[in-house]
């Protein structure tokens, strides 16, 4: 323990991120002792599949924040090779959940899901820890490998599936719902947070296992949580019918396959791309199918969820060269103060959490007076900040030397407009795709959600590998000319979207949704009314 007078900026910021996390464990503890079955107009169980949720989160913002080091640092790859891992990675996470939900919607239930899905994940993230000499040479790599094919697969499982178990815990009348998600999105970051401060803190201070040792302790952490407060669910998120032990068994069997699969998959990342379009349409072909079935409505509603999804791989594509090119940029061209490059993945949760509230109480007052933007016009508008974001932080390299380091406040700046641009996409897309979605495509629809989220990962490894030199490694010069084109991509996209959104909103007939063709209210609902839910909405 340092005396406090050597206490660098570093040192204070972890101090103060340990002391938020232990705050919100008591108020967590408070809640779910209480003997009343509700807590500030809320189930209990809320609470704790915030706290579950809290906890998955600090695992993997932890482990995010230091896997692109990691690689470049320890394995030796350079920092294209890094980047298309990254990228490979993040597209296996957020394809996983399309199979997860599935097998949670038919046979096991949300709850048994999430449960496998924790504990395949604990162990994914311990495995993180066991770091041997470094170098591509080591055979101790191979575990490497495998421990991120374990949080693949367990993604898959937890995902979309503790979203889901969330809004079981209401009425589908329930004005509560929406209210609801605000509390579970942000205890999503909370977690991203915290977990971004301290294991980058203690991964780039104490060494490797430190960092991602505190990940698994956060993971298992997550999953006696989630084990523990059980009964807080009432018996929500069970198989819709009696499920038989052998059938129980071949799921997870078929759970332990999808690891060996994924050990092989993220090793050879050029495979994930071909695999992507041939699973994408796939999916797309059995959701469509699906959406001929249903009344005109209905299936109208599906396509207005496609073109919403049909967005994601250039969000996500940009948006996550937070966590790879960028956070290689940052450590390299950014002037830093001595702070570890990896606390500042923390910027973008800690955004959301000061202006989640100001949006949400932005859409409700624009809805009051008939202006709010419909979802499509949001989505655009959530494109158009993503791509100025960019451009920020080229114009900020612009103004200082060549060879100067580029002043932190940039990349704030960029944070700023990426998480401005993901309030406007990514809670209102999770609501959208409940809202949109029959009861009996939720889970599908909200897999098919990650599974674009999926393509936006692939395509981030392709646009950051594009960051580095011929030899592979990044120059400041290549990443801002990459940053400059892909910021003019998605802002001329985004207000495509805009120009278009009247007619998408059309195809949502919010007017005429009836309560039982939803699965949920809203799906992390940081508006207390969606856009389109009134006819007297305009795009």
């Amino acid at each position: 323990m340092k005396d406090f007078a050597l206490w660098a900026e570093a040192d204070w910021i972890a101090a103060i991120a340990a002391t938020v996390l232990g705050l919100f464990l008591i108020g967590g503890a408070y809640a779910v002792t209480r003997k009343e079955p509700e807590v500030g107009g809320h189930p209990k169980g809320l609470y704790m599949l915030f706290f579950a949720e809290m906890w998955e989160r600090f695992s993997y913002y932890g482990m995010r924040a230091l896997l692109i080091f990691y690689l470049t640092q320890h394995w030796l790859f350079n920092s294209s090779a890094s980047n298309v891992i990254y990228g490979a990675y993040i597209s296996l996470v957020y394809i996983t959940p399309v199979l997860g939900g599935w097998l949670a919607d038919n046979y096991i239930g949300q709850r048994k899901a999430v449960l496998y899905g924790a504990i395949l994940l604990t162990f994914g993230h311990f495995l993180m820890a066991f770091e041997g000499t470094g170098g591509q040479n080591d055979p101790t790599i191979n575990v490497f490998w495998l421990a991120l094919a374990f949080i693949i697969v367990g993604s898959g499982f937890l995902k979309a599936n503790i979203s889901v178990l969330v809004g079981q815990l209401y009425p589908r009348t329930d004005v509560r719902r929406d209210g609801a998600y605000t509390i579970f999105y942000m205890g999503i970051n909370v977690g991203a947070a915290v977990g971004a401060i301290l294991a980058g803190y203690l991964g780039f201070t104490l060494g490797w296992e430190y960092g991602f040792g505190a990940a698994g302790l956060g993971m298992l952490l997550g999953l006696i949580v989630f084990v523990i407060g059980k009964p807080l669910l009432m018996g929500k998120g069970e198989p819709a019918k009696p499920l038989a032990k052998n059938t129980e068994l071949l799921v997870y069997g078929i759970g332990i396959v999808g690891v060996a699969v994924m050990w092989v998959l993220i090793q050879y990342q050029s495979l994930v791309g071909g695999i992507m379009l041939i699973a994408g349409a796939l999916l797309l072909g059995y959701v469509l199918i699906e959406a001929f079935k249903l009344e005109k409505h209905p299936r109208e509603r599906i396509f207005a969820a496609l073109f919403l999804i049909a967005l994601q791989p250039l969000f996500w594509g940009l948006f996550e060269q937070g966590g790879g090119s960028l956070n290689l940029f940052t450590n390299e061209f950014i002037d830093l103060q001595g702070v570890p490059a990896p606390i500042f993945q923390s910027i973008n949760p800690i955004y959301i959490i000061l202006l989640a509230p100001i949006f949400a109480g932005l859409w409700t007052w624009l809805g009051r007076k008939g202006l709010e933007p419909s979802t499509p016009a949001k989505f655009g508008l959530g494109l158009v900040q993503l791509g100025f974001g960019f451009l920020v932080l080229v114009w900020g390299a612009a103004t200082v030397g060549i060879d100067a380091k580029i002043p932190v406040i940039f990349l704030f700046g960029i944070y700023l407009f990426h998480t401005t641009g993901e309030l406007c996409l990514s809670p209102v897309g999770l609501s959208a795709m409940n809202r949109l979605s029959p009861r009996h495509l939720a889970s599908l629809i909200m897999g098919a959600w990650f599974f674009a989220t999926a393509g936006g990962g692939f395509v981030a490894g392709v646009i950051g590998a594009a960051t580095g030199g011929e030899d592979g490694d990044m120059t400041r010069q290549a990443a801002l000319d990459v940053y400059w084109t892909i910021g003019l991509v998605s802002i001329v996209v985004g207000i495509f979207v805009v120009l278009i959104a009247r007619f998408v909103a059309k195809y949502m007939h919010l007017d005429t949704l009836s309560d039982d063709a939803l699965e949920g209210h809203a799906e992390a609902g940081l508006e207390a009314q969606e856009a389109g839910i009134h006819p007297t909405t305009r795009a």
